[in-house]
């Protein structure tokens, strides 16, 4: 018996071990593994996505996976004679799922900002993004005071979340509870902004832009830009350790603005005349 429970207490001395081995080689590996030579060899990339985020990446109603980032993605790595295969993954869990090598890339609105830098590498930028704030017109909410007291809706895993925590005096600590509701996609919150369940959404001004504009009652809805609120980036998140892959992509991405192939998607999911792109960061 005595023997037995020897056994049963190095097994669990071992298992936590085993695990936290387990992580750091994990972390260690997408932190200096250089995977281009084996998506070049496959011809071969994976993008993760949430394939419910217009005008970036989303699904029509036939299903089919369209928008500025899937274009982008296609026109950079068409460049290199590389397919690019787009995989919808949990967004909460998106630097997991990079790290795991699950997927090569996360491509889809993905903002710059420090926390983020910690865990992935980012790319130049190639497009400015901004948090606003989302109202219905009949609740009379005109600016972030106004919200006070009142239910706040934000993307799990979005930027949104991460302003309200870093700048909780701007809205968090006015909202009902000081604690917002998290929904997967931002499609479900705004099902309970139409409901009253909510009386606003933190979110992409990009993506609420598009939104409201192929709404059937887009003129019930009201923008709120605040001055206090930084102008962001959006930019490829990749393993710290993808070197090539990150040159390769910037490059990539400065071509496309030489030739005014940029320009043209931007006019195409924006309709405004812009081709800018960020400085290269290699």
């Amino acid at each position: 018996m005595k023997k037995i429970k020897a056994i049963w207490l190095l097994l669990l001395l071992l298992v936590p071990a085993i695990l936290l081995s387990g992580c750091e080689s994990v972390t260690e590996r997408a932190d200096t593994q250089d995977t281009w030579n084996r998506i070049e060899k496959r011809k071969r990339v994976i993008v993760g996505l949430d394939d419910s985020f217009v005008p970036m990446g989303f699904r029509q109603k036939n299903g089919k996976l369209v928008g500025y980032d899937v274009d982008l993605a296609r026109a950079v790595f068409k460049q290199y004679g590389i397919k690019v295969d787009f995989q919808p993954i949990d967004w909460s869990m998106k630097e997991t799922e990079l790290k795991n090598g699950t997927i090569d890339l996360l491509w889809n609105g993905y903002s710059v900002n420090p926390s983020r830098a910690k865990k992935v590498a980012f790319s130049r930028y190639y497009l400015e993004n901004r948090q606003i704030l989302v109202t219905k017109k009949k609740s009379d909410i005109r600016n972030l005071n106004d919200m006070k007291g009142k239910v706040l809706g934000v993307q799990n895993g979005s930027t949104g979340v991460t302003v309200l925590d870093e700048k909780p005096k701007l809205l968090k600590d006015k909202i009902k509870n000081h604690t917002p509701v998290l929904y997967d996609t931002f499609p479900n919150a705004f099902i309970d902004l139409n409901a009253n369940r909510i009386q606003g959404i933190l979110m992409d001004e990009v993506y609420a832009n598009y939104y409201i504009k192929h709404q059937p009652n887009s003129n019930s809805y009201r923008t709120y830009i605040s001055k206090e609120l930084p102008v962001e980036h959006f930019a490829v998140g990749m393993r710290k350790g993808d070197k090539t892959l990150k040159r390769k992509i910037n490059n990539g991405l400065g071509n496309l603005q030489k030739n005014g192939e940029l320009r043209k998607l931007n006019e195409k999911w924006f309709g405004q005349d812009s081709n800018y792109l960020g400085p290269d960061n290699n």
